[in-house]
């Protein structure tokens, strides 16, 4: 042990937190990887050796430079929460809409149960309150709400001795946040017998079901009335959300245009939702088997990506490409789901962009929308660090509550998170694109709770073990245990029983119900599915606002 202390102790102080929390994050990944009846810690492993190698560090006198621990931290904190946001932010909104009262409604829930838990506990347990207040936000994984305690505990004239005190129970209290959001997850899964990857299956099968599947159909023009009209004649198509992708006349296939006229016993390709289909095959004519394949013909179809910032923003009309270029556009494919290419639909940075056309005319074509492998696979730097700088700023931003001693903050945690949220949702802004590849979303976002959750445990480490063996750790981790598991599990059965809720968006619920990265973490590592994630973010801003009122109202109303 002194030999390895010796040699730490001569490396400079960069090389000896960097070779320490290497240390940590190797243990702790390969400990999450161990499976006991099928359930492992995943990426929480990182937490726990975290505690394990900080309280050798201090037995072994190695001493670590705060300043930079503290940078650390927080810098993987805001990969971690800016990379979920961008992930999430295209869906945000729309799952906001679909879900979003149901949710926040089970998440102010489940803070409210927490809080009457935490003032039963002080009320009735006689534990000092600062105990109580640094016992609540570890139990509930949330720090900014322990500075908001520290915080209010200054404004009241509290005793420095009195101040150390929250920042003890937080550390008492955090392990068991985090493994009993774990074990809630889990025990919800082993009693009702829950499959993950059924759950992100029913997900994505309902999430398509609330776009309007497109279809096709091929009719006959039978309706004499509109012989010579022009296909940008026929109010209907726009009205019933249907374009023409095709026509056949006298045998030969056609790329047919908004100045296309029309002539009866034309076979036209109708592209839309089932519903306007019909309505515009009652208006043009029966439907028909005759097939419109471009085999065989001088035409061809392709599958362009659109990666040339020039394009985004704007609607396939304003680009006037299929006139220009003699092409149809069919439909766009963004996120997976499939869209109408109507004249107003405006392009996004990675739609899939379904074109017909003679093949020289789809290569020009090509040009224009970019299809560049290079681009998509990309990682756009200077957008990611203007988001980042921009969550910053947000999360700095005081919030004036009436009645609060001090004002609110959205802090590290919410800025970035909530910025990222809108960027990627606004999507690009001139050239600045807010697109990252998933496979450089994934690196980020582990490789930033890796660093939060090693810093975390190798902090606690020296405190936690001390306080357990020696002082009045087990009572109040015991308490905190209780503040972490009651309202955890009310919330999960009233999800899963009475709301019938998701499984995968009921844990991204109990995760930012208790705004604890590492349990999304733990939840996105189920299977692969957006379903956590945007539950999370879409309790998240919420949440954090009321953890960081709740430990200012406690005091309020206890002294």
């Amino acid at each position: 042990m002194d030999i390895l202390s010796g040699l730490i102790a001569g490396l400079p102080g960069v090389a000896q937190v960097m070779l320490m929390l290497s240390l940590v994050a190797v243990l702790g990944l390969a400990l999450g990887e161990l499976r006991f009846g099928g359930i492992g810690l995943g990426i929480a492993g990182v937490l726990f050796a975290g505690i394990g190698v900080g309280h050798i560090a201090k037995l072994a006198e190695i001493p670590l430079d705060a300043a930079m621990l503290d940078f650390v931290r927080e810098f993987g904190l805001i990969l971690f929460v800016y990379s979920i946001g961008i992930q999430v932010g295209p869906g945000f909104f729309s799952a906001l809409k679909r879900s979003g009262l149901a949710l926040n409604l089970l998440a102010i829930g489940l803070v409210v149960m927490g809080v009457l838990m935490a003032v039963a506990i002080h009320l009735g347990f006689g534990l000092p309150l600062p105990v109580v207040l640094g016992l609540f936000s570890g139990a509930v994984t949330n720090t900014p709400s322990l500075g908001a305690a520290q915080q209010v505990l200054k404004e009241v004239g509290a005793s420095p001795d009195a101040l150390g005190l929250p920042s003890l129970g937080y550390a008492m209290a955090y392990p068991f946040g985090i493994a009993g959001i774990l074990l809630t997850m889990l025990g919800l899964r082993a009693v009702f017998r829950l499959d993950a990857v059924a759950a992100a299956n029913a997900f994505e099968e309902r999430r398509r079901g609330e776009v309007t599947a497109v279809e096709t159909m091929n009719v006959m023009l039978r309706n004499a009335d509109l012989d010579g009209r022009t296909i940008g004649d026929l109010r209907q198509l726009a009205e019933a959300g249907v374009i023409v992708s095709r026509m056949m006349r006298q045998g030969r296939l056609r790329v047919p245009h908004n100045g296309t006229r029309l002539e009866t016993g034309d076979i036209l390709h109708l592209v839309g939702c089932r519903q306007g289909l019909e309505r515009m095959q009652d208006v043009l004519g029966p439907q028909t088997d005759q097939p419109l394949t471009t085999k065989g013909t001088d035409l061809a179809w392709a599958r362009i990506v659109v990666t040339n910032s020039s394009v985004l923003g704007r609607t396939i009309a304003g680009l006037n490409i299929e006139d220009t270029n003699d092409v149809r556009i069919s439909r766009v494919v963004r996120s997976g789901v499939e869209l109408v290419a109507s004249s107003t639909l405006r392009l996004e940075f990675g739609d899939i962009v379904n074109v017909i056309g003679r093949p020289d005319h789809i290569q020009a074509v090509t040009g224009v929308f970019g299809n560049s492998e290079r681009r998509l696979q990309q990682v756009h730097l200077v957008p990611m660090f203007l988001g980042i700088a921009l969550g910053m700023l947000l999360g700095s931003i005081p919030l004036a509550v009436p009645g609060m001693p001090a004002p609110l903050k959205l802090g590290l945690a919410g800025g970035p998170l909530i910025a990222a949220i809108v960027l990627a949702r606004i999507g690009h802004v001139g050239p600045l694109v807010w697109f990252m590849p998933p496979v450089a979303n994934t690196a980020l976002r582990e490789l930033g709770i890796v660093l939060f959750l090693a810093v975390v445990g190798f902090r606690s480490g020296d405190r936690f073990i001390d306080t357990l063996i020696n002082g009045d750790g087990l009572s109040w981790m015991a308490c905190g245990a209780l503040i972490t598991i009651v309202p955890l599990t009310v919330t999960a059965l009233i999800g899963h029983l009475f709301m019938r809720m998701n499984y995968l968006s009921l844990c991204g619920l109990l995760a930012g119900g208790m705004t604890d990265p590492p349990a999304l973490a733990f939840a996105n590592a189920l299977t692969p599915s957006e379903a956590p994630a945007l539950a999370y973010a879409t309790v998240y801003p919420l949440v954090m606002c009321l953890r960081i009122i709740a430990p200012q109202m406690m005091v309020l109303m206890l002294t």
